[in-house]
């Protein structure tokens, strides 16, 4: 099973989130694309933040050193993106991709993050609840849609809110995989908590 793990946005939960699925699957992990922070990149987070000893960890197919849209971050490495260069490693396990932002970030003048999604992938989408949420997850998924590309499953950042989870769900038809509450900081045992709690729901998607 290979798992798409993208936001309505960013700073929305995705590496949490991406850390917690592959701790549950004991999946390996691949960022395609990683903006900035080089040293302490989200697959350092991800690393740090799992305890089973079967995941493996795939190298970026670029790792720009400006944390901005890839597009412009590329341009101040004096590269272009080129999706021909974005080649999936192989890997006999499961398999969690994380994006970058939002599906529509742009990559260069004329892909975007939505183009990495490949046939094959489950998409899954981390909504964070905050003021526009619902409008912002219904574009991300009415697109992904118009694309025919599938949702696969939704996983809510943020506490409860079942006023916003419910009309989403309702509207979208998505499946709920769970939700990430706020917590006071993420570790491996905070991780493998929620990859307890999601196991199933991820596996039967």
């Amino acid at each position: 099973m290979k798992l798409f793990i993208t936001g309505i946005g960013t700073d929305v939960g995705k590496t949490v989130a991406s850390a917690i699925v592959v701790e549950a699957l004991q999946a390996d992990y691949w960022k395609p694309i990683q903006a900035g922070d080089i040293d302490f990149s989200d697959t350092h987070k991800v690393k740090s933040q799992i305890s089973n000893t079967k995941t493996q960890f795939h190298l970026n197919a670029y790792a720009l050193n400006t944390p901005a849209s890839p597009h412009y971050a590329a341009q101040l490495d004096g590269i272009v993106v080129d999706l021909n260069k974005v080649t999936e490693p192989k890997t006999d396990n499961h398999l969690v991709i994380e994006g970058a932002g939002g599906i529509q970030v742009p990559l260069n003048e004329s892909d975007c993050i939505i183009d990495l999604i490949q046939k094959d992938y489950k998409v899954i989408v981390v909504s964070r609840h905050y003021l526009g949420s619902i409008n912002h997850t219904l574009l991300t998924i009415e697109a992904l849609k118009n694309r025919k590309i599938s949702v696969a499953g939704i996983i809510f950042s943020g506490d409860e809110n079942k006023a916003t989870e419910e009309i989403i769900l309702k509207k979208t038809g998505v499946k709920f995989i769970g939700r990430i509450d706020n917590e006071p900081y993420f570790d491996a045992n905070v991780i493998g908590y929620y990859a307890d709690k999601f196991r199933d729901n991820l596996i039967n998607l």
